[in-house]
C-alpha cells in the first residue's frame, strides 16, 4: 500500500507541476546571496532576540527567520517571472512580514502591502525592510478600502482571510463570497492586463483547498489553477499565464 501511494504521488499532476517549477527556476537562476547582502543582518538578529521562536513552532511560522523567508519568496517571485519582467505595480494582500514585497522591490517593481496591524513582529519587519503598507482587514462581502492606484499584479499568499471563526470550525467563504471579492479586485484594482494570484494553504487534513465545488467555481471565473494557486485575469473569459 505504501509503495502504491508513493507511485501515485510520483505520477500525480502535482509532481509534474513541481518539477516544471524547479526546472523554470533552474533555467533562470537568481543570486540569493546578493539579496541577502542587501539586508541589515545585525538588525534582524535584534528582531530575533526581541521576538524569539515560539516553543514548538514549525519553521514555516517563524517569520523572523529572514534567510528562510527570503528564499521562499524568491521562488514565489520566480514562479511569476517577476525576476525577468519589466517594472510592475504590485500589491500583496495579507503581506505579513513583507518579504515577498522586498524581493519584488529588489527586482525593480513598485510595491505596496495590505494587512492588519495585529502583529508587532510584522510591523517591525516591514519597517526594517522599508516596505510600505496600508492597514486594513479583508471581510466577506465588503469592498477593500481605496489603495490609491490600480495594479499590474495583486497577490495573496497562504490565504486565511476566507475563514469564518476558528480553523477547526471549518466555516469559510462561499463561492458567492469569493465572487464578490474577485469582482472587487477586478473592477477596482487591476489594470487592463492585470492579474490576481491567490495561493492557498492546504486543508487541515492535508487535502487541497480546491474542493470539487470550489474548483468548478474558480474555473468558471477563468482561473488557471496550478497546484495550490489560482491565477485570474481582469475578465472571466481570460486565462492569464504565470509568466
Amino acid at each position: 500500500m505504501k509503495l502504491s501511494r508513493k507511485l501515485q504521488k510520483l505520477l500525480s499532476t502535482d509532481f509534474f507541476a513541481s518539477a516544471f517549477e524547479h526546472l523554470s527556476r533552474g533555467t533562470h537562476p537568481v543570486n540569493k546571496q546578493r539579496i541577502w547582502e542587501t539586508l541589515d543582518r545585525a538588525q534582524f538578529e535584534k528582531l530575533r532576540e526581541q521576538y524569539p521562536y515560539r516553543p514548538g513552532s514549525p519553521r514555516i511560522n517563524r517569520f523572523e527567520d529572514v534567510v528562510y523567508w527570503i528564499e521562499i519568496n524568491i521562488e514565489r517571485a520566480q514562479d511569476l517571472w517577476l525576476d525577468r519582467a519589466p517594472p510592475m505595480r504590485i500589491v500583496d494582500l495579507g503581506c505579513g512580514a513583507g518579504y515577498f514585497l522586498y524581493v519584488c522591490k529588489y527586482f525593480g517593481h513598485d510595491v505596496l502591502g495590505f494587512d492588519t496591524d495585529n502583529e508587532a513582529l510584522f510591523r517591525a519587519t516591514t519597517a526594517l525592510l522599508d516596505v510600505a503598507r496600508v492597514i486594513g482587514r479583508i471581510e466577506r462581502q465588503t469592498p477593500l478600502p481605496d489603495l490609491g492606484a490600480k495594479f499590474d499584479l495583486v497577490t495573496a499568499h497562504r490565504i486565511c482571510f476566507h475563514r469564518i471563526g476558528r480553523v477547526r470550525d471549518g466555516v469559510e467563504w462561499s463561492p458567492a463570497d469569493w465572487e464578490f471579492f474577485i469582482n472587487d479586485i477586478r473592477t477596482r484594482f487591476l489594470n487592463e492586463n492585470g492579474r490576481l494570484l491567490l495561493d492557498f494553504n492546504p486543508r487541515p487534513d492535508g487535502s487541497s483547498f480546491f474542493t470539487p465545488r470550489l474548483r468548478e467555481f474558480f474555473l468558471s471565473q477563468g482561473a488557471r489553477i496550478f497546484r495550490s494557486k489560482a491565477l485570474l485575469g481582469v475578465h472571466p473569459n481570460q486565462r492569464p499565464r504565470f509568466k
